[in-house]
């Protein structure tokens, strides 16, 4: 159940607690999302729904990290990478080239967790929380890349971090260590990353579908009645992920605002043929939220061409294909997926806050949004890329 807690003692007895129009006045002056587990009979479902401070209920689902894919071009992907001042993806974002770091943003990271003896996070600050009931760190190693992605430091020489200036980074495992988790732990660590101050929210999970059908089948569903409780799940998570959304976005009116980018998923198979698309899925599906496809190198030289597997309709993009980052347990390894391709746009996040704040524009999320699609860039792209399939571009750092 999520809850707007901004307006709980503003009413009088004699007062209204909901104003008129299409959303309480309260949650103009800035959304305070509080997450609650329940268990609740049909009944009480509905009276509860009632009460003016819930945004909205929705049946606690599986969330699983988008997972990458690692192949024989691992070794020889990070040798190249080793051989040169930046990876790939660093320099295709123009992060090399930028005069901005991310210095004094705070980033986070709702993922595995972090390996934070890993070099690449040298003095920067990690404040770390549990949510999936496995304990802080990092034994996955999905976290630990894509956060070496967003701030991570060099590397034996080797620059893998679009926003190395970054010294804050709020870690929120969400995911235990063996990747899976749940909408309750997801909540949780956004309600507290939002509390923690995080300008930019990095996300590269997914929510499972299939493997809530399964577990209901599992337990003596027939599998009609199955899907159609998990798709009625769904379409109550989406719609409570769009109320998070709408209460994220009117905190700006009360602090600088946040911006949420999540990875579109890696479920279509291009290379089958056209017609295995798949849309982009929760939570990069939900309003507001910033869904990002992946981007590879053209094997021809001509351009950046669309990955496979990246979900089709996300609204920026980014190198997502032999991504060398962060290693658990020290060193460097070459992963691909949307999950690679959202920390670099969630990095270049970082580098526009630093030039909005450091500019006379108002320093709020809007206008960092605003920059951050007006300078997607098509040029690099190779001809022929479908706009569905690449949002705005690539995302481009100032």
């Amino acid at each position: 159940m999520l809850r707007d807690m901004s307006g709980v003692s503003t009413a009088s007895p004699f007062e209204s607690a909901r104003q008129p129009g299409p959303e309480p006045a309260r949650v103009l002056a800035g959304g305070e999302p509080h997450v609650e587990v329940l268990e609740l009979a049909k009944h009480e479902l509905r009276d509860i729904s009632r009460d003016p401070e819930v945004r909205a209920v929705a049946p606690v689902m599986p969330t699983m990290l988008i997972q990458p894919f690692e192949n024989g071009a691992d070794e020889r992907a990070t040798a190249e990478a080793a051989a040169a001042a930046a990876t790939w993806g660093v320099k295709a974002v123009g992060a090399d080239v930028s005069t901005r770091t991310g210095a004094d943003v705070i980033v986070a990271v709702l993922d595995t967790g972090i390996d934070g003896n890993h070099p690449a996070f040298t003095g920067v600050t990690l404040i770390q929380e549990d949510f999936s009931g496995s304990g802080v760190g990092d034994k996955q190693g999905h976290g630990t890349h894509c956060a070496g992605t967003i701030f991570g430091r060099a590397v034996a020489g080797t620059r893998i971090g679009v926003a190395p200036g970054v010294t804050r980074a709020v870690i929120g495992k969400v995911l235990a260590d063996d990747g899976s988790g749940d909408t309750e732990g997801l909540l949780r660590g956004m309600e507290w990353a939002l509390r923690q101050g995080a300008q930019v929210i990095s996300m590269s999970l997914g929510f499972d579908f299939p493997g809530m059908v399964q577990r209901l089948v599992d337990l003596g569903r027939q599998p009609k009645f199955a899907t159609s409780l998990a798709l009625e799940a769904y379409r109550a998570n989406l719609r409570l992920f769009d109320a998070l959304m709408r209460m994220v976005a009117a905190r700006e009116a009360v602090s600088s605002g946040t911006l949420v980018v999540a990875a579109a998923g890696n479920e279509s198979e291009r290379q089958t043929g056209p017609d295995f698309e798949i849309a982009v899925s929760l939570p990069a599906a939900a309003e507001g939220v910033i869904a990002v496809g992946a981007l590879a190198q053209s094997p021809t030289g001509n351009g950046l061409v669309v990955a496979p597997f990246s979900n089709t309709f996300p609204q920026i993009s980014a190198p997502g294909v032999g991504v060398v980052s962060a290693r658990v347990g020290g060193g460097l390894r070459s992963l691909s997926g949307t999950s690679m391709a959202t920390p670099h746009v969630a990095g270049v996040a970082a580098l526009w806050w630093e030039e909005v704040m450091k500019s006379p524009l108002p320093a709020t999320s809007s206008t960092v949004l605003a920059r951050l699609l007006a300078n997607a860039a098509v040029s690099p792209l190779a001809s022929g890329v479908d706009i569905a399939d690449r949002g705005v571009g690539l995302v481009r750092s100032p």
